[in-house]
């Protein structure tokens, strides 16, 4: 009996791995993430062992970079809140969301250029869908990201920060993660065709965090703000930093952020469309 053919009324879905030119490589894509997507409850345990085995044998084991971006931001928020003239009242709140944020783009980014090549192994012998490896990344930074959420907790307890528009930051979240999962998948595939991508996306990313209102507040640059906009990260960062923080955000902003992820989102559609078959080669 040939065991690889499928058997009556087996409902199993395969994926097709060398799909032919045109539609049906997007079709191919869409299946693969669907799939991917109805296996989220192996990508959350995948990705939450990756945090144990990470910090394995830690006493404090996450913690340690909970308490590494406490220190930044009293160490920073005491310093930068002298140089720029600003009470520290009204700045450290605004720092402690930034760089918690910030840790989360920049992780993510880092990491998604590796996502398909550090995975090479269970790619070249087990047929899985490549939308769990994305989705594995996104879990292990979300836990990140909540370890470090503590920081801005006690940020907010300690200068008594009330969100009073907290509801607008659902929506946010929800154009964040598909961000994330657009930029897994495009970064993915470049870094697991280019081996120089890595590097490079490290190094923009220095830049960027020098030029994005991280540290700074995007009213220092006066009549130059409105130029920020076409830095990806910063309406990014101030559609969820805005209504923590009980700021109005301009609705420019979120029209900028949502042009930002429309041209991700399509772009890395193509990429995973067009290039897909070829990743278990590539890693």
């Amino acid at each position: 009996m040939d065991m690889t053919q499928p058997r009556a009324g087996d409902r199993e879905t395969v994926l097709d791995l060398f799909p032919a030119s045109g539609w049906t490589r997007f079709k191919a894509a869409f299946e693969d993430m669907r799939q991917g997507f109805r296996l989220l409850p192996l990508a959350v345990t995948l990705g939450w062992l990756d945090i144990k085995m990470r910090y394995r044998g830690s006493m404090l084991g996450p913690f340690w970079l909970t308490i590494t971006t406490g220190v930044m931001v009293a160490a920073l928020g005491f310093l930068y809140a002298e140089l720029f003239g600003m009470v520290l009242k009204d700045y450290l709140p605004f720092l402690a969301m930034s760089l918690v944020l910030w840790g989360y783009i920049s992780t993510l980014l880092a990491e998604s250029t590796t996502v398909f090549s550090q995975s090479s192994r269970l790619i070249q012998s087990a047929r899985t869908p490549f939308s769990v490896f994305a989705l594995q990344a996104i879990v292990r930074n979300l836990l990140v990201l909540a370890h470090n959420a503590v920081v801005v907790l006690v940020v907010f307890l300690i200068f008594h920060v009330v969100p009073c528009r907290g509801w607008l930051v659902l929506p946010a979240l929800v154009l964040w993660s598909i961000d994330s999962f657009a930029v897994m998948l495009s970064l993915g595939l470049l870094g697991a065709r280019f081996r120089d991508i890595p590097p490079i996306v490290i190094s923009l990313l220095q830049v960027f965090f020098f030029v994005t209102p991280v540290i700074w507040r995007p009213e220092l640059v006066g009549t130059l703000a409105g130029w920020l906009l076409l830095n990806p990260f910063y309406p990014l960062l101030a559609i969820i930093r805005a209504p923590l923080l009980g700021e109005s955000l301009p609705l420019l902003i979120w029209e900028a952020a949502l042009a930002h992820s429309a041209v991700l989102v399509v772009a890395a559609i193509f990429f995973f469309a067009r290039f897909r078959a070829r990743i278990a080669y590539w890693v």
